[in-house]
């Protein structure tokens, strides 16, 4: 019955650490780290980006480093989560808090180890990385609107990763990497109001919290059409393959998703609103393939 019992609590903290480092998360970067790689990035054949070691080992240390942020963050975050995601945080709270920073530093450690195999600028960028993760986690995400901006930062900093190694800096690229960006940030504001008490609860300086639900509607509003002129703009001047059905979605979504902003008044809808967004990134990444149709 004890061997049961381990097995059991050893899944749970499994299944706990699975969830604090977001695996399906980190999943979708790595599949669009690769997808940006041979379809737009590399003139090389598809198995030779494929059997690539040094992007192996960058996309591999990005992951890793991206794994470490959840746990710190999941660390300085844990009173708000009781609060924002109770259920979650009850799978999360599995392991020890002891044993998340342990965890935090050892894959650390394996960062700075695979860099060092790869070259003396990839450990000093995913040392730079690394630890604006950990700042972002500690205090830049409690300064009004800063801890947005650099999350959004933060999320598309590996594709500068892969950007660097190839040395490939197309207009495509920058007009692509603004339009996430833009995205990834309206993502951060909905969740904002998504997480609203238990931001205001811990003091955390969010729009929402300062300025109330109100004012924050407007400026997601503007962000949204800030947005839909990215869309155009990718529609107009770089809609290669069928990538133009891509940007009708898109187009389509961020117009129901303004729609129902303003009919939004519970947990729940913001939260259909902030899944909405997830959606279009999803799409957006698997959608890179129509670039070659």
């Amino acid at each position: 019955m004890s061997l049961a019992n381990n097995k059991k609590t050893t899944l749970f903290k499994f299944l706990s650490i699975f969830s604090v480092v977001r695996i399906y998360n980190i999943l979708i970067i790595v599949i669009a780290q690769y997808l940006t790689s041979i379809f737009i990035l590399s003139d090389k054949k598809f198995m030779d980006v494929i059997l690539d070691l040094n992007l192996f080992l960058i996309i591999l240390c990005s992951s890793i480093s991206i794994a470490s942020g959840y746990i710190i963050n999941n660390f300085y975050d844990e009173k708000k989560d009781l609060i924002n995601k109770p259920i979650k945080h009850k799978i999360d709270d599995v392991v020890k808090n002891s044993t998340k920073l342990y965890f935090y530093f050892f894959l650390n450690f394996v960062v700075m180890f695979i860099a060092s195999l790869i070259s003396v600028r990839a450990v000093i960028f995913f040392s730079v990385y690394i630890f604006f993760l950990w700042l972002y986690s500690h205090k830049l995400k409690r300064i009004l609107f800063i801890g947005n901006l650099f999350y959004s930062i933060l999320t598309i900093t590996p594709f500068f990763a892969i950007l660097l190694y190839f040395r490939n800096l197309d207009l495509i690229i920058v007009a692509y990497a603004l339009f996430l960006f833009f995205i990834l940030l309206l993502k951060e504001l909905t969740k904002d109001l998504k997480n609203l008490v238990g931001d205001f609860t811990q003091n955390y300086q969010t729009i929402p919290v300062v300025f109330g639900e109100g004012f924050s509607r407007i400026v997601i509003s503007l962000i949204t059409f800030i947005n839909i002129l990215l869309i155009f703009n990718l529609f107009i001047n770089f809609s290669a393959g069928y990538m133009y059905i891509y940007y009708v979605i898109s187009l389509l979504l961020l117009c129901f998703f303004i729609i129902k902003l303003y009919n939004s008044k519970k947990v729940s809808d913001y939260l259909e609103l902030h899944n909405i967004l997830r959606l279009i990134i999803g799409l957006g990444v698997f959608s890179i393939f129509l670039l070659e149709i």
